[in-house]
C-alpha cells in the first residue's frame, strides 16, 4: 500500500466511525433510521401486548392445555422470537408479545383455533388437522387459463395419507371441501385416487397469503377453542433506568477494553480500537437491518461476539510480534502474522458459528434469539478483524509508522510443563465437576429443588393489582418489590405496568393462600389499595417442557456438529473428544454455581449457557491451531509433551488478554446493572474464568493423554 493510499484509507476509517456514529446515536430521515433507538426490544426492556385467552371447552386436560400452549408459542414466533405463552389457572392461556402497542392486530390471527378439515358431501370429516405432516406456499401456473395461482401444498403423515387415499377412492367425481375455521376455502372435485399423501390448497391471493396459512398449518390445528378474555399493553420490566446503566455499562467496557489494547499492544492496540468502534457502529445498525429482538440473552450473544472480535484482534497482534521476535521486518510481519492467524480465527468462529446456526434453527424464544445476535456478531469480527483491522494496520504502515517499536516484540517465555501437572488440574477439574451433582443432590433433598428455578420454569402466581397512583418502574423497584420480598423470600419478581391504568402485574414464585392473603394485606396497609382490586392467578412457566426438550435438541446437535466441523478441520477425532469434554467441564462447572450460590435459573440461565458454550470452544480452538502447527514443524526426536507444553504457553498471553477483556465488560455490567441483570452476569463472569482455566489446563494435557492412550498409526 502506497502513502497516499494509507492516507485515504485512514480517512475513511476517521469517516465511517464518524457515521456509524451518528447512525446509532441520531439516524437518518423522519423515522431517525437506523439509530439505536429503533432497535427492537423483548417485553424485558420495551413491554408490549399482553392477551389472556379463555378456552371454551369446561375442564380441558393439561394434556390438550399443553399442546395449545406449544403450537401458539409456534404461531406467535412470526411477531418475535421473546414471544412467551404460558397457562393460567385451569383454563386460561396468557400471551406476551414483546415491540406490539395494538392488542387487536394480532387477536384476529392468535384467537383462531386454527382448525382444519376436508369433508365430503355429506358433511363427514375425512382428514383433520393432526393429519397434516407439512405446508408449503407455493406459486403454479394453471394448466386452463394459464394464470398465475398461489396455492399450499400438503404433505400429509402416514395416517393421513391412508385416510386421504380412502377418502378420494370412495369420493371419485364428488367434492371433497376443505374447511378452515368453519370457512370453506377450497371444494375441488376428486378426478383420481391420490394415495401419494400430497394435496393442495388453491385460491390463495398472494405468495404471502398462501405462506402465512402454510405457517399456520404447519404448526396444525390447536386442540381447543379460545376466547379472549382481557388484553393489555404492559410496560418494560426492567425499566429505563435498567437500560440506561446498561448502556452506561457497556460504553464503559468498551472504553476499558480499548485502553487495555492501546496500553498493551500500543499501535496495534489502538488500531484494534478502531476496529472495535466500526463493530460496535455495524452491530447496531445490523440489528436494525435485520430487524432482531434485543433482550438481556440477545445482549448476551453480543457480548460474547465483542469478546470474540477483541480476541481475533489479539491473536493477530500476538502473531504479528512473534514474527518481529524472529528477526523479520515489520512488513513481512504484519503479513505473516495475519495469514498464521487467520485459521485460527476461520476455525474458532466458524465452530460457534454452527452451534448459532443449529440453535437458531432449532431453538425457540430467547434460544433463538440469542442466537441470532451470536451469529451476526460473530460474522461481524471476523470482518473486522480479518479485513477492517488490516486495512487500517497496513495504512498505518504506510503512513510512515513502521519503527518496531511501535509493534513490539514478543517477549521469550519459559515453557510451563502443562502435560507434567496434568493429574493435578484433572484432580480439581473432577472435585470441581462433582460440586454440581453433589450440590443439587444435597439441595433437592433439604429444599426439594436442586435448582433454584425462576417462575419461567416452575411457574408461580400473578398478582394484579390497581393502585391508587401512578408508579413508574423504578418506583416499583423501590419501593414496592421490597414488600413483596418479605412475603415470598425471594429477590426474583417480575413487575408489568398496565399501560393506560395504575395496574401492575406482579410475577412471583407459587404462593398459599396464607401468602396471598398476607401479600394483599400488606398492599392496603402499605400502598392504601382497594383489596378488591387484587386478583391472583397461578400461572404456568414461560418454558414449556416442550421448548426445554427443543433447546436440549437443539443444544446436542449442536455439539455434535462442532465436534464433526473439528474432526473434520484437525483430521484427528481425539481434537473433537477433548473440545466437547473440555466445553461439558465448563458447564457442570458454572452449573455447580447455579447450585451452590443459588442464582435463579430463568431465561437467563439457558443463555448464560450457551455463551459459555460459544466462549469455551473459541478459546479451544486456539490452542488447538498452534498444536496442529508446530506438530507440523516438530522433528522426529522432539518429544509430543513438549510441543504440547510449547503451544500453550505460546498461546497464553492470548488466552489471559481475550478472557480479562470480556471479563471486564461483563464486571462493568455487573456493578452498574439492577439486579435481574447483576444475576445474569455473575456466572458468566464464573464461565468466563471456568473457559480460560479449562482451555490452558484442560484441553491441551486432555489431548495429550488421548494420543498417549489411542495413538494413531504413523505413516
Amino acid at each position: 500500500m502506497k502513502k497516499n493510499q494509507g492516507v485515504l484509507v485512514l480517512i475513511l476509517t476517521v469517516i465511517v466511525i464518524g457515521l456509524l456514529s451518528f447512525t446509532a446515536a441520531v439516524g437518518f430521515g423522519k423515522g431517525a433510521i437506523g439509530s439505536a433507538k429503533n432497535i427492537k426490544t423483548g417485553l424485558d426492556l420495551a413491554g408490549g401486548v399482553s392477551i389472556t385467552y379463555q378456552v371454551d371447552e369446561s375442564d380441558p386436560s393439561q394434556e390438550d392445555m399443553d399442546d395449545t400452549i406449544y403450537k401458539l408459542q409456534k404461531r406467535v414466533a412470526s411477531y418475535s422470537d421473546e414471544a412467551q405463552v404460558y397457562q393460567e389457572g385451569t383454563d386460561r392461556i396468557n400471551v406476551e408479545i414483546p415491540g406490539v402497542d395494538d392488542a387487536n392486530a394480532v387477536l384476529e390471527d392468535l384467537g383462531k383455533p386454527g382448525s382444519l378439515e376436508f369433508q365430503d358431501e355429506d358433511g363427514n370429516t375425512v382428514l383433520d388437522g393432526a393429519d397434516i405432516a407439512d405446508a408449503e406456499g407455493a406459486v403454479q401456473e394453471d394448466q386452463t387459463t394459464g394464470e398465475r395461482e398461489y396455492v399450499v401444498s400438503l404433505t400429509l403423515t402416514k395416517d393421513g395419507t391412508e385416510k386421504f387415499a380412502t377418502a378420494t377412492e370412495e369420493n371419485l367425481n364428488k367434492t371433497i371441501a376443505i374447511i378452515y375455521d368453519g370457512s370453506q376455502i377450497s371444494a375441488p372435485v376428486v378426478q383420481s385416487v391420490i394415495s401419494d399423501g400430497k394435496a393442495q390448497i388453491s385460491g390463495q391471493e398472494s405468495i404471502e397469503e398462501a405462506n402465512e396459512l402454510a405457517q399456520v398449518l404447519r404448526i396444525g390445528s390447536l386442540k381447543l377453542e379460545l376466547s379472549e378474555l382481557r388484553s393489555n399493553v404492559v410496560g418494560a420490566q426492567l425499566g429505563s433506568e435498567a437500560i440506561r446503566t446498561s448502556l452506561i455499562a457497556g460504553g464503559i467496557g468498551l472504553a476499558l477494553v480499548a485502553l487495555f489494547m492501546i496500553i498493551v499492544y500500543a499501535l496495534p492496540g489502538f488500531v484494534a480500537a478502531l476496529s472495535l468502534a466500526i463493530y460496535t457502529g455495524l452491530e447496531l445498525v445490523m440489528l436494525n437491518a435485520f430487524d432482531l429482538t434485543l433482550t438481556l440473552p440477545g445482549i448476551a450473544g453480543i457480548i460474547l461476539s465483542i469478546g470474540m472480535a477483541v480476541d481475533a484482534n489479539v491473536i493477530i497482534y500476538a502473531r504479528i510480534r512473534e514474527e518481529i521476535s524472529l528477526g523479520k521486518s515489520v512488513r513481512s510481519s504484519i503479513k505473516t502474522g495475519f495469514q498464521k492467524a487467520m485459521s485460527a480465527i476461520i476455525d474458532g468462529n466458524i465452530t460457534t458459528l454452527i452451534a448459532a446456526a443449529v440453535l437458531g434453527a432449532m431453538g425457540t424464544g430467547s434460544v433463538k434469539g440469542f442466537a441470532m445476535t451470536l451469529a451476526l456478531g460473530i460474522v461481524l469480527s471476523m470482518f473486522t478483524a480479518l479485513v477492517i483491522s488490516r486495512l487500517i494496520m497496513n495504512a498505518m504502515f504506510a503512513v510512515g509508522l513502521r519503527d518496531e517499536k511501535f509493534y513490539g516484540k514478543q517477549k521469550e517465555r519459559k515453557v510451563i510443563d502443562f502435560v507434567g501437572k496434568r493429574k493435578i488440574f484433572f484432580t480439581i477439574s473432577i472435585i470441581l465437576v462433582l460440586l454440581a451433582p453433589v450440590g443439587m443432590g444435597i439441595f433437592s433433598a433439604t429444599d426439594g429443588q436442586a435448582l433454584n428455578y425462576s417462575l419461567e420454569f416452575v411457574g408461580g402466581t400473578s398478582t394484579n393489582v390497581t393502585f391508587n397512583e401512578d408508579y413508574s418502574i423504578e418506583e416499583i423497584d423501590q419501593q414496592i418489590k421490597p414488600v413483596i420480598q418479605e412475603i415470598t423470600k425471594d429477590a426474583n419478581i417480575q413487575a408489568s405496568k398496565v399501560a393506560g391504568s395504575n395496574a401492575v402485574i406482579f410475577k412471583t414464585r407459587s404462593l398459599t393462600l396464607d401468602e396471598r392473603e398476607a401479600l394483599n394485606q400488606k398492599f392496603v396497609d402499605e400502598f392504601e389499595v382497594n383489596e378488591e382490586k387484587i386478583s391472583a392467578e397461578s400461572i404456568s412457566s414461560t418454558i414449556s417442557s416442550e421448548m426445554r426438550r427443543d433447546a436440549i435438541i437443539a443444544v446436542l446437535i449442536a455439539t455434535v456438529c462442532m465436534l464433526l466441523y473439528i474432526w473434520f478441520r484437525f483430521k484427528d477425532v481425539r481434537f473433537a473428544s477433548s473440545a466437547v469434554l473440555a466445553l461439558l467441564h465448563d458447564v457442570l462447572v458454572v452449573l455447580a454455581f447455579y447450585a451452590l450460590i443459588r442464582v435463579s435459573v430463568g431465561n437467563t440461565f439457558i443463555a448464560c449457557m450457551l455463551t459459555i458454550v460459544g466462549y469455551s470452544i473459541n478459546a479451544t480452538i486456539v490452542i488447538f491451531d498452534r498444536i496442529r502447527e508446530n506438530i507440523k514443524g516438530m522433528g522426529k526426536k522432539q518429544d509430543l509433551a513438549e510441543v504440547v507444553n510449547l503451544s500453550i504457553t505460546q498461546t497464553l498471553t492470548r488466552s489471559i488478554y481475550t478472557s480479562l477483556t470480556t471479563f471486564i465488560t461483563i464486571f462493568v455490567l455487573y456493578i452498574l446493572g439492577v439486579a435481574s441483570i447483576r444475576e445474569f452476569a455473575l456466572p458468566i463472569m464464573v464461565g468466563i474464568i471456568c473457559g480460560a482455566y479449562s482451555s490452558v489446563c484442560i484441553t491441551g494435557p486432555l489431548w495429550y493423554t488421548l494420543r498417549m492412550k489411542f495413538k494413531k498409526s504413523e505413516q
